[in-house]
């Protein structure tokens, strides 16, 4: 029997206030199944499980439909007198920070500005119905629309339309349309994805896209995103690059043209962003204080619409404006089917990254309000706002960080906001949009500009990861560098990979650690960590954070080795050279004796009639002595090999962390048993969990020699076996 004490007065540890006592047996594996009655399951035929998956009953249908469709729960339960105003005030608060964000994110996605506002206006009004968060803002996103600007520009390059533009007046018409085609392809695909993944519940791919991936990737994309905004900030005409290296290039070519800089679109962009920055600092300052955030972007446009209209910036200073915005909305149509393979892995990228964004700001936001998001309808909701989006000539949308924000901290309590901010836009594409036509182009970029702020604090993850984890901070610079370099598409695939790779590191170069006991309790911790952990008499415990299979069992074998300093196969290197060196010297010693009786019988026959009266012989004298030189010439180099592993009778393998086996894993672990078995060391393994053992059942693991009683429930266990055998083999040589 066992008991487990905490001794409240021990000198060595703080007083506790609460204590506990268990006195239970000793459980092994073998002994704990016996006392333990599993549950029946009662098995089903394959058919019998399809037909039960695939029967419609009316309660099954109205819960898919209440899955698919969340605004069917929600909506006859909307609280009007609680939430309407709150919902209203949002609305209209994010519907004027989503006019100039559709129309500035337009130009990132190299379309004309009016398919911003239809971005901005569909995926919207659809979200509404299909998606499950209250808080988030859908629509046009300044990553996303850089990732479908950089595809756009490479499948419709500048280059094709230099003969065009010398020949006819419409050639930029016709680049802006193929563009649009090629960004309408990417919604249609992305959405497709996202769908599929959505219906087949792979919401879990975005835990591949770790934090440290993504935040370093938005910094990269937010760099992209600053160079391409820098020509229509100070007005001059350069080609737009896409791919690798593009950012130098395009760096390269703004300061190339530097002294063709247009000083009225100069004055008039670093003006807009001097009054973002300022109209962005008051409402941090002053958010408790303002009913409402200063919608600033929506102020500047209409102030940089006004000026460009009254003082005529385009015809008398050479501005680029907006140009023309269509009135009314466009009829459907089917998006450009022969380019689906060139832009496939584009919009794969688009899609995964779109869904992560979304999911994560959704993720916070339920948190913070207490209600939970669907990943997998999260999914097919942003799979539908694309897919059908794509028909009414909309690009890619995800969450925007900015807007969501916005929407939840001026009172929005559902997607009533939501659809009130897209009823705004569809205002203005219906009514008013072409009051926006005077805008001028450095507008927008100040706009985009500044939006970059959030994402530009993010170089301080630099020295937190630094501080917090090394491994983290790889993945955050390598995600940062292979986007900045090797484009957003290539850079996001690398990215993905080295975070793979990082996994398969931290498997194959875990933790090892050799466990001792806290004194009175059944508590074992690091000897290296803590001064009061003391190892166990004779006992090693040996733990490595991570599971055991091909990868890395042979750093696990040799790890085991040296943390116990107890190595099988050098111990009977040893004891076998030590063997044969003691045959040799004792075949030695014998043909030593053999000579010296030759010597003395010869020296005996000649002088034994001198000394015939002599008490001690020269044979007995002669004898002794040289058997005493080979007695001191044999020394017993096994006993002092084996003398500080001769402490060791047993090593307990702490099976806690580890979560599976392989194959591999299952032969390394009988070789470490028979090797310590040949030594006299018994092996135990305890903390093996469940589905562990069932591996191992699998694997065929346990035979005749190596049985289900080497298993123990806890460390504790193993070690009191461990000490009671210790004492019974003591006995047993005393007793013999």
């Amino acid at each position: 029997m066992q008991t487990m004490e905490c001794a409240q007065e021990h000198e060595e540890y703080p007083v506790q206030t609460q204590m506990y006592s268990v006195e239970r047996p000793i459980y092994n594996q073998e002994l704990l199944q016996e006392q333990l009655h599993q549950k029946e399951k009662p098995s089903q035929p394959l058919s019998q499980r399809i037909a039960h998956s695939c029967r419609c009953t009316s309660k099954k249908a109205k819960s898919h439909l209440y899955s698919f469709l969340p605004i069917l729960l929600w909506l006859p339960r909307y609280p009007v007198k609680a939430y309407l105003l709150g919902d209203i005030i949002s609305g209209i608060s994010t519907g004027v920070m989503q006019l100039p964000q559709g129309l500035a994110y337009a130009l990132l996605a190299a379309v004309p500005p009016v398919f911003g506002l239809y971005s901005s206006f569909y995926p919207v009004f659809l979200y509404t119905f299909f998606g499950t968060s209250r808080h988030i803002s859908i629509g046009t996103f300044a990553v996303i629309s850089m990732m479908v600007g950089a595809v756009a520009v490479r499948e419709v390059p500048d280059e094709k339309f230099d003969i065009l533009e010398s020949n006819s007046t419409n050639s930029t018409e016709t680049r802006d349309d193929m563009r649009v085609q090629v960004a309408v392809t990417l919604a249609l695909l992305s959405g497709i994805i996202q769908l599929c993944l959505g219906l087949l519940r792979f919401g879990f791919v975005a835990i591949y896209l770790t934090e440290p991936l993504v935040r370093g990737f938005t910094t990269a994309a937010a760099v992209h995103v600053f160079t391409s905004q820098l020509k229509y900030l100070l007005g001059v005409k350069t080609k737009r690059y896409s791919g690798a290296l593009s950012v130098l290039y395009s760096i390269y070519a703004v300061f190339s043209n530097i002294t063709d800089t247009n000083i009225a679109a100069l004055v008039v962009g670093l003006t807009c962003i001097v009054l973002l920055l300022i109209g962005k600092e008051i409402n941090v300052r002053f958010k408790n204080k303002l009913p409402v955030p200063i919608p600033m972007e929506i102020i500047v446009v209409i102030i940089g619409t006004g000026v460009s209209a009254g003082m005529n910036l385009s015809d008398t200073y050479g501005v680029h404006i907006v140009g023309n915005i269509p009135k009314g909305l466009r009829a459907p149509a089917i998006p450009d089917m022969g380019i689906i393979q060139q832009v496939f892995i584009d919009a794969v990228a688009i899609a995964i990254v779109g869904f992560s964004m979304a999911v994560s700001m959704a993720k916070i936001f339920a948190l913070k309000h207490g209600y939970t998001v669907d990943g997998n309808q999260e999914l097919i909701a942003l799979g539908i706002c694309n897919s059908v989006g794509s028909f009414f000539q909309t690009f890619p949308i995800t969450c925007s960080m900015s807007r969501s924000l916005v929407q939840e901290s001026t009172g929005g309590k559902t997607q009533v906001a939501g659809t009130l901010s897209s009823i705004m836009v569809l205002l203005v594409i219906v009514a008013i949009g072409y009051l926006f036509e005077p805008l001028p182009q450095t507008v927008l970029a100040a706009i985009v500009m500044v939006n970059l702020k959030g994402m530009f604090k993010q170089f301080a993850d630099i020295p937190h990861f630094w501080r917090t984890s090394k491994i983290e901070l790889a993945i955050w610079v390598i995600a940062f560098l292979a986007s900045v370099f090797l484009g957003l598409d290539y850079g996001l695939l690398t990215a993905v990979a080295f975070a793979m790779i990082t996994i398969i590191y931290r498997t194959q170069s875990p933790q090892y650690r050799i466990l001792g006991q806290i004194p009175n309790t059944d508590i074992y911790c690091d000897v290296d960590t803590y001064e009061e952990v003391k190892e166990c008499p004779g006992i090693k415990i040996f733990q490595a954070n991570a599971s055991l299979y091909f990868a890395n069992s042979e750093l696990y074998l040799n790890a085991l080795k040296k943390k116990t300093g107890v190595d099988p196969c050098a111990i009977l290197a040893a004891k076998k050279k030590a063997q044969k060196r003691h045959a040799r010297e004792m075949k030695q010693a014998d043909e030593c004796k053999k000579k010296a009786i030759l010597k003395l019988t010869s020296d005996v026959e000649t002088s034994v009639k001198h000394e015939i009266a002599n008490d001690e012989l020269p044979l007995n004298g002669k004898f002794a002595s040289a058997d005493a030189n080979a007695q001191d010439t044999s020394p017993n180099e096994l006993e002092r090999f084996m003398e500080p592993m001769g402490k060791v009778h047993s090593l307990i393998l702490d099976f806690t962390p580890v979560n599976f086996v392989d194959s591999v894993g299952a032969k390394t672990l009988k070789s470490v048993i028979k090797e310590y078995e040949e030594i006299g060391v018994g092996v135990y393994i305890s903390g093996c969990s469940g589905p562990v053992v069932d591996e191992l059942t699998r694997l065929k693991f346990f035979d005749k020699s190596i049985t289900r009683d080497l298993l123990f429930h806890s460390v504790h266990d193993a070690v009191l076996t461990c000490q009671l055998k210790a004492v019974s083999v003591s006995q047993a040589a005393l007793n013999h």
